[in-house]
């Protein structure tokens, strides 16, 4: 009786760690195929904008916030639509280029000004 409840219990373990390592490598790959997704290439050359907007405004060594926050709004909102649009890497084009040309510590904007969203607020 022992060896038949020992037996049935190590086919149900094995059953489950089966299906739950088959969960766990599908949440895993879908995930995965999500992260290399790639985007549309941005439309607007961010590489050739005036940035003088927000390095003449937002200066560091304290980059004040509300400042920097406000030059960066003026700056990126008549480029809202296509920095809204996800489907592009537009916004990520735009702050690495801002980070480029003004020097800026990394995450300045993206931390303090979308506050972790991925959308401008116009």
């Amino acid at each position: 009786m022992k060896l038949k409840l020992l037996s049935s219990s190590l086919h149900l373990f094995l059953l489950l760690s089966v299906f739950i390592s088959d969960g766990i490598y599908t949440v895993y790959s879908s995930r995965n195929l999500l992260q290399t997704t790639e985007k549309v290439p941005c439309p607007l050359n961010f590489q050739f904008m005036n940035y003088t907007m927000i390095t003449s405004r937002c200066k560091g060594p304290h980059f004040p916030h509300v400042e920097c926050c406000d030059a960066f709004k003026e700056f990126a909102c008549p480029y809202r639509n296509y920095i809204n649009d996800e489907s592009t890497d537009c916004l990520t084009l735009m702050l690495s280029n801002i980070k480029l040309y003004g020097g800026y510590p990394v995450g300045l904007f993206s931390t303090n000004c979308l506050a972790g969203r991925p959308l401008i607020d116009c």
